[in-house]
């Protein structure tokens, strides 16, 4: 069979072929300017070491720097980075811009001659000399200067590496001394109006005329914020484990994290909630009426109901109160929504006791100050059905007045419920489809005054995270309780 290929056709395929075969050709192509960029090389890590601790001996370039540190006792104070002074009432876009490197040297030296010259009050007084200055604020890993406002973060020590996101910290330290009080709402993730009242406050303080500091997260468990949870996602309550364990479950040592990184070098502490379970509150203060400062923190907030209760065992609340910080919950509304009335009450409460704590000048006159309630209790369904309701948050009811009906849907029963006592109405079930024995309607009973314990102040103190001889006893592991609208 005669070939299809020719003679000519042969010699300019074994021409191509030594063409493109050929060193100077790949290395004219490699020097062309079409050229792509180099992609780096990935290092040669060792995957069945861990990466800390048995990973060899640092690299040259690491030694060099860990010789060039200055030496000494103090170099573990000067090793803080400042935070960074943000404009907090500006949403990021419209902030200005940022002091050159040169200003900010001045700032900070200035600053540092300033906290040279003043010693710090001494503790248990916010009592002042002239010429006396406010003081760095030392948290999470920053130093945040006097007249500052600033965003931190803060995430659980013990985690699995990307599973956490950073819960972002407001701070804003004022240009004088005084107090530090803290603000934390949603412990539970579904609880959103607390979150709307911190965000309010805190874009609302002006650090150049704030006595103290004020540090708000506004959500602190961001695991059930993400999935509109009250839980952690280990199914937990975080509010039933705090001050925490950093051995114990994944709620312990988160708590334990919270705690002792934000919570402990707070001198106050307002933890925002709602009810629970598609019950809502009226808007109330919760807290040991034992504690005489505890009991000035109440008389802070304005028209606001009070209920005295110590605080189950594990709440942020209780926890912080036994580790000698006056803390008081502040319930407003249902959870998984927001209630404008709910949050713009929580907000004037935090704006009053702001006053009251003298931390602002603007005096906020509010109302007349509400009843105290020592005890409360809750009236429970006797059947199952759909229960509507026939009174409303803060109604005034006496023994054997109406407060709702529960319907059998199927048999068309009905089935009246009525006080039992002589009370207000602090917290009630929204209409629903509800069980035998669902808790439904929450009524406080008045306090005799007598057993309220005399107020005393709130002041600026040693922090807890400052008592080198402080320790806060850990929280041990117990079994999950419903809580129906406590805290």
């Amino acid at each position: 069979m005669t070939s299809c290929l020719t003679p000519r056709m042969a010699r300019q395929l074994l021409s191509l072929a030594l063409l493109l075969s050929s060193p100077q050709t790949l290395s004219a192509s490699d020097s062309s300017g079409t050229q792509a960029e180099e992609i780096p090389q990935a290092a040669n890590l060792q995957l069945d070491q861990p990466v800390i601790t048995e990973l060899g001996p640092p690299s040259e370039a690491d030694t060099t720097a860990a010789d060039s540190e200055p030496a000494g006792d103090n170099s573990e104070e000067t090793s803080l980075p400042k935070a960074e002074n943000l404009q907090l009432d500006q949403p990021i876009h419209e902030l200005e811009p940022q002091p050159t490197a040169e200003t900010a040297a001045d700032n900070q030296t200035a600053e540092q001659t300033a906290a040279s010259d003043t010693e710090l009050p001494e503790p248990g007084t916010i009592s002042l000399e002239p010429g006396e200055a406010a003081k760095p604020l030392r948290l999470l890993g920053s130093e945040v200067p006097p007249a500052t406002s600033t965003r931190l973060a803060w995430s659980p020590s013990q985690h699995f590496e990307g599973v956490y996101s950073p819960t972002a910290v407001l701070v804003v330290n004022g240009a004088k001394p005084g107090p530090v009080l803290c603000l934390t709402a949603a412990v539970h993730g579904d609880e959103l109006n607390g979150v709307e009242t911190v965000r309010r406050v805190m874009y609302d303080l002006d650090a150049e005329h704030l006595s103290g500091a004020v540090i708000g997260v506004p959500i602190v468990n961001l695991q059930g914020f993400h999935r509109s949870s009250r839980y952690l996602t280990d199914r937990r309550d975080l509010n039933r484990h705090f001050p925490g364990d950093p051995d114990g479950s994944s709620a312990s040592r988160i708590a334990h994290s919270f705690f002792h990184e934000v919570i402990s070098h707070c001198n106050a502490v307002v933890d925002l909630h709602t009810g629970s379970f598609y019950r809502t509150n009226l808007p109330q203060l919760r807290g040991d009426l034992t504690n005489p400062k505890v009991v000035k923190m109440t008389q802070g907030f304005g028209s606001t109901v009070v209920l005295h209760s110590a605080g189950a065992k594990g709440t942020l609340r209780r926890a912080a109160v036994e580790a000698g910080i006056p803390t008081v919950t502040l319930e407003a509304g249902a959870p998984m929504v927001l209630d404008e009335l709910s949050v713009s009450h929580s907000v004037k409460g935090i704006r009053t006791l702001l006053n009251q704590l003298d931390m602002v000048s603007k005096f906020r006159l509010w109302g007349d100050p509400e009843p105290v309630y020592y005890t409360s209790t809750w009236q429970r369904t006797s059947t199952g059905g759909v229960i509507f309701s026939e009174v409303q948050l803060g109604e005034f009811v006496r023994e054997g007045d109406l407060l709702g009906t529960v319907t059998n849907p199927i048999t068309n029963v009905r089935t009246e419920i009525r006080s039992e006592h002589n009370g207000r109405i602090l917290g009630m079930a929204l209409n629903q489809v509800v069980q035998p024995g669902f808790a439904a309607y929450h009524i406080g009973l008045q306090a005799p005054q007598e057993q309220i314990s005399p107020p005393q102040e709130v002041v600026a103190e040693e922090s807890v995270a400052e008592k080198s001889e402080s320790k806060v006893p850990a929280t041990p592991e117990k079994q999950q309780s419903p809580t129906e609208g406590e805290e």
